[in-house]
């Protein structure tokens, strides 16, 4: 980006509107670093004609975000010219099929990117891949201690003290209670925000009552279920925070139950989905990570690592808290 924002004489930041399709650049000027962009993957192709193998291990499953992520990364990788990737998808959060999958990349491959479970399965597996030569860096959720090159994601405590801090401002001066769904606590990331959210409410909204933690393994169906039962057990339930998947299923049981309007409901991640539920008022804020930058900042890091640069920054991706009244034009 740099390198075009040079030659095609702007800013860095109308680069990024232009190659992101963000609105407010005018099109004569949208062209010109289209063409100048163009110039320079021509000049790239042609100096590296072998492609860089990579290989991105992701959760499969119902989680509408990991599935932006992979479309992501492939629409990356066309743009760029420069790297071959594949985006295996695991079923489920097993830490077994995550490691099997990390020992049975393609032949060639020669950086890894990795949203896993921190367990020492998986942590071994790492280990071993980087004991071979191989770069991995983790992205939305970080494993501990295991050497990977980079963490590309958000800051997932400051996430879950955000979606505290909305409740609680949502609801100023009420006491009562408030229910905690967990996609998966074996994210490192999940039980980060679960942190964040409870140290939050503890510091500043010491009237909200946390009554449940439920894990719901990522899947919508027992999502809803386990809404339901807390709506049955808990007719005071002033708000749900729903840390990873299952927002369909919660969505759901608030409709169904006519709770929609008098429950707060605050969840992650933009997409199809959740786009529908903040117009209708079903759900309230969206803490919102953008799996585009996601996506194009893990390619850049592994292909820099491979290469044998030094001095590779960490990529914290910004958290944006998304209203019915400020839903970006694109997901």
């Amino acid at each position: 980006m740099d390198e075009i924002a040079r030659l095609a004489g702007v800013s860095k930041a109308t680069v990024d509107r232009v190659l992101n399709h963000r609105a407010g650049v005018q099109e004569h000027t949208r062209a010109h670093v289209l063409a100048v962009a163009a110039s320079l993957a021509g000049e790239t192709r042609s100096a590296a004609p072998q492609a860089i193998r990579l290989d991105f291990v992701l959760p499969g499953g119902e989680n509408e975000f990991f599935a932006d992520l992979a479309r992501h990364m492939e629409r990356q990788a066309r743009l760029r010219g420069d790297v071959d990737i594949a985006v295996h998808r695991v079923a489920g959060i097993d830490p077994e099929q995550i490691a099997a999958r990390l020992g049975s990349l393609r032949p060639g491959c020669r950086g890894v990117g990795l949203i896993g479970v921190d367990s020492p399965t998986v942590r071994e597996a790492v280990r071993t891949l980087i004991g071979a030569g191989l770069p991995v860096l983790t992205l939305v959720s970080d494993i501990s201690h295991v050497g990977r090159i980079n963490y590309v994601g958000i800051d997932n405590r400051a996430a879950g003290r955000l979606a505290g801090y909305l409740i609680g401002r949502f609801l100023p001066g009420a006491s009562g209670k408030v229910a905690l769904l967990a996609g998966a606590l074996a994210y490192r990331g999940h039980e980060e925000r679960e942190m964040g959210f409870r140290h939050v409410l503890s510091e500043s909204f010491p009237h909200l009552e946390i009554v449940a933690v439920r894990e719901v393994q990522e899947d919508a169906g027992r999502a809803c279920e386990e809404v339901r039962a807390l709506l049955g057990d808990h007719e005071d339930l002033l708000a749900i925070y729903c840390i990873g998947a299952g927002q369909e299923g919660v969505a759901r049981a608030l409709v169904e139950n006519r709770r929609e309007k008098s429950v707060i409901f605050v969840g992650h991640d933009l997409t199809d989905h959740t786009r529908q539920y903040l117009l209708n008022g079903v759900m309230d804020a969206a803490i919102d990570q953008n799996a585009q930058v996601e996506a194009r900042e893990a390619i850049d890091r592994l292909v820099r690592a491979v290469r044998n640069e030094s001095n590779i920054s960490q990529a914290t991706v910004r958290i944006q808290s998304v209203f019915r009244e400020n839903i970006p034009v694109e997901i």
